[in-house]
């Protein structure tokens, strides 16, 4: 080997070398073991759960992929651990886990005191309230709930803010505490509680299969914001950006027109410098994540735009986007520009 080819050889092992190490402990892990483990929901239909072949399928799990295809070039890869909501932050602070996408919502408390942190909000969601309206036919409104029992999961924000609200209006209500969302919505349904309390996805989750789902209604109140996200340690900064940049990546491909099926030849075709940049036909958006110009590419095409994930997962739920659409459509969708 001459001189020179040696010296070649050696700045370039210099270069992965360090680039290997300027990349955080969960991002080396992932590569190295050639999987993205991904913490989701035990089963809440239309975010994480088996569907009727046994694969996990979701809005959530459909970001797990995306990560996979864009960091190991295969949407596959992605190892999926069922988590409770008591389980959840535990799992992820052990590195049981490398990421929790777990329709978990983003507050100050969870991204600052945890060692973790938020990538962005995957899905706007609020709590709200069922009633079996065959059952209490006078209850309009939350304010006729008054005195009544609710059922709600304990380890979750939805417990907290039952008790702020009843507070904050005067109200008087029997919290009726359950581990688990199953247990939670089981003992709402055998009676045991005169309403149910969780997120708006979550009543609509529940319901879309429930037998007599005639005698259930969701009051229109909603109390509270619930920006949902996925949620990583504070270890890895590499990893993190990968991580937010893929929740806009999609949010931008939905809004550009880039589909699933149309996204390679839109690649090549595409005259839009927005496209040709989140394409990586243009620009260094992947360098700067380091990861190769592809990145997004793959995971739209395993995966689709958000538009196409959301109508997927979610549209079967009965519920419109809402602030869940671009903000083009009057929604909160706003990705962040790549450039």
């Amino acid at each position: 080997m001459n001189f020179r080819l040696s010296s070649l050889l050696s700045a370039l092992f210099i270069v992965l070398t360090a680039s290997l190490a300027n990349a955080g402990p969960t991002l080396n892990a992932i590569v190295q073991r050639g999987q993205l483990v991904c913490g989701v929901h035990t089963g809440l239909t239309g975010f994480s759960g088996p569907d009727k072949k046994g694969k996990f399928a979701g809005i959530d799990v459909d970001y797990c992929k995306a990560l996979a295809a864009a960091i190991l070039k295969n949407p596959e890869a992605v190892k999926f651990v069922p988590l409770t909501a008591q389980q959840r932050f535990t799992a992820l602070q052990s590195g049981e886990v490398d990421i929790l996408a777990r329709n978990t919502t983003w507050n100050s408390k969870r991204d600052t005191t945890m060692g973790a942190i938020f990538a962005g909000v995957w899905f706007y969601d609020g709590q709200a309230f069922v009633i079996n309206s065959k059952k209490n036919p006078k209850v309009k409104k939350l304010a006729d709930l008054n005195k009544a029992s609710i059922c709600v999961e304990t380890g979750t924000t939805t417990e907290r803010n039952l008790a702020d609200y009843a507070r904050a209006n005067k109200l008087s209500f029997k919290p009726v505490v359950f581990e688990g969302q199953e247990a939670t919505e089981k003992a709402f349904q055998s009676g045991r509680c005169d309403a149910y309390t969780t997120d708006a996805s979550g009543l609509s989750a529940m319901l879309v299969n429930l037998p007599g789902r005639a005698d259930y209604t969701i009051l229109p109140e909603i109390i509270s914001k619930e920006p949902l996200g996925p949620l990583l340690r504070r270890n890895d900064q590499e990893f993190f950006a990968i991580a937010r940049w893929m929740i806009f990546a999609l949010q931008q491909a939905e809004e550009s027109g880039v589909t699933a099926a149309n996204v390679l030849q839109l690649k090549k075709d595409s005259k839009d410098p927005v496209v040709q940049r989140l394409t990586g036909a243009t620009g260094e958006v992947g360098k700067g994540l380091g990861l190769d110009a592809d990145w997004a590419t793959r995971a739209i095409a395993a995966v689709g735009h958000y538009g196409e994930i959301y109508q997927r997962n979610i549209a079967p739920l009965g519920l419109p986007r809402g602030p869940n659409s671009l903000w083009t459509k009057g929604g909160l969708v706003y990705p962040i520009p790549m450039d």
